[in-house]
């Protein structure tokens, strides 16, 4: 039987010779991971339970990101609770300082790749799918139970076939593919499907602009976003070995016939920076197309812009300006690793010196945690993932979602403007393609 990627992998783990979209399958998991949002609930349905253990204390990881360091009373408890959890069953955790964003985080330390089935308490835990796992989001109770058993029950879903044909323009990238794809499909076209990625414009995209693609399949309802592992994948897999105690590796690939519900063409040349006004992100226009709208802040950084890559493009348009008078510009790196890549390449430096902060890893600003609460009234332009009424504070705010060169570009602006005509601005020129 032909099946797609998504098909082979939970055959695999379900040890069976095949599944069929719409069928239920019992679905062993390789890792399950939770962070301080989630994770206090799913411990407290996982110790109802009345198991002693976990079903393997090297496949369950606890990572603190979202309100770290601890914001207040309340989100330090959380983490305590998921710091004591992880230190009486002996499961991997990320502290502060030697941690960062989960969905950043888990690549980097070679806990994820091909071939997994990864479930986590957060819905963007799709991001791993970069890699050629079959990676999804899942409900506190449902991660309990897989910490308890390794095993989940769910519903095969179908496959979407997305192709990105030709060159990308400059300072396109996958933010920007992605935010396009949403915007022509809507926020439930993809929905329960896996949506995978594929076409010359993908093989040409390097391992960020991937994980940026997958980060926000979940925006158009998909249970999971998916890529063929190629020799883009190998080369990060090699970088980034795999942790001891882990799942092994292994690829899949589509077979040629296998059988697609839809598939989804596009000429990526055709393609320019993109922005999502509020307050959804398939509210999409071409940044030609956005106007002048004024900002009073802007953040780089989140699980779907915080790499190492994200970081390249925004000091490449940030060198030699100044962030404007009229807002304020938040940088935040993904992990301790890419703050350390990022001070090592002088980015922390061109950021510094262009007027803009940069935090600790943290999600704070993403979901009005901290570190970017927005008053009544005021607009930001983020990287992050989403923008629904009051998401990153009042629910008067408004949210723009853009690429990190957008994003760049705005700061430097005050407001919505096109990247080259910032770098027009400078004598040098760009020599940066996604």
């Amino acid at each position: 039987m032909m099946a797609t990627i998504t098909e082979k992998i939970l055959a695999a783990h379900a040890g069976r010779d095949s599944v069929s979209p719409g069928e239920f399958a019992n679905i062993r998991v390789d890792m399950v991971m939770a962070n301080d949002i989630t994770g206090p609930l799913a411990i407290k349905e996982f110790k109802r339970l009345g198991v002693s253990k976990v079903f393997d204390a090297n496949r369950v990881v606890m990572v603190p990101d979202h309100f770290i360091p601890n914001k207040d009373i309340p989100s330090a408890i959380q983490a305590k609770t998921i710091r004591e959890f992880a230190r009486d069953y002996g499961v991997r955790y990320y502290e502060t300082g030697k941690c960062g964003i989960e969905h950043v985080l888990l690549p980097e330390k070679g806990l994820v790749g091909p071939g997994q089935v990864v479930i986590g308490a957060d819905s963007h835990t799709c991001t791993y799918g970069a890699l050629g796992a079959f990676a999804t989001g899942m409900g506190s109770t449902d991660v309990a139970a897989a910490m308890a058993t390794g095993d989940i029950w769910m519903k095969v879903p179908p496959s979407i076939k997305f192709a990105f044909h030709g060159r990308l323009q400059p300072w396109v990238g996958g933010k920007d593919l992605i935010l396009h794809t949403i915007g022509d499909i809507g926020i439930d076209g993809a929905l329960y499907a896996a949506m995978e990625f594929g076409g010359e414009a993908i093989t040409a995209m390097d391992m960020d602009g991937r994980f940026t693609m997958a980060n926000m399949a979940i925006e158009a309802g998909a249970k999971a976003g998916i890529f063929a592992v190629d020799t883009e994948t190998e080369a990060y897999i090699a970088s980034h070995p795999q942790a001891d105690h882990t799942a092994a590796y292994k690829a899949y690939r589509t077979d040629s016939d296998a059988d697609y519900v839809r598939v989804v063409d596009y000429d990526a040349s055709r393609i320019e920076p993109i922005i999502a006004f509020p307050h959804l992100p398939s509210n999409i226009k071409p940044v030609s197309q956005a106007g002048a709208i004024h900002m009073d802040q802007v953040v780089i950084g989140s699980c779907t812009n915080g790499r190492i890559g994200d970081l390249r493009v925004a000091a490449e348009i940030l060198r030699e300006h100044t962030v404007h008078d009229s807002l304020r510009c938040i940088i935040i790196p993904g992990t301790q690793q890419v703050y350390r890549d990022a001070l090592r390449e002088g980015l922390i430096e061109v950021f510094l010196d262009a007027g803009a902060v940069v935090s600790a890893p943290t999600c704070g600003p993403c979901l009005g945690g901290y570190m970017g609460i927005l008053a009544p009234g005021e607009r930001c332009l983020s990287t992050t993932n989403r923008n629904f009424v009051g998401r990153m504070g009042s629910p008067q705010s408004e949210v723009y979602l853009a690429g990190p060169a957008v994003a760049a570009a705005t700061a430097i602006a005050g407001h919505i403007v096109p990247p080259g005509e910032v770098m027009s601005e400078r004598k040098e020129t760009s020599t940066w393609r996604s």
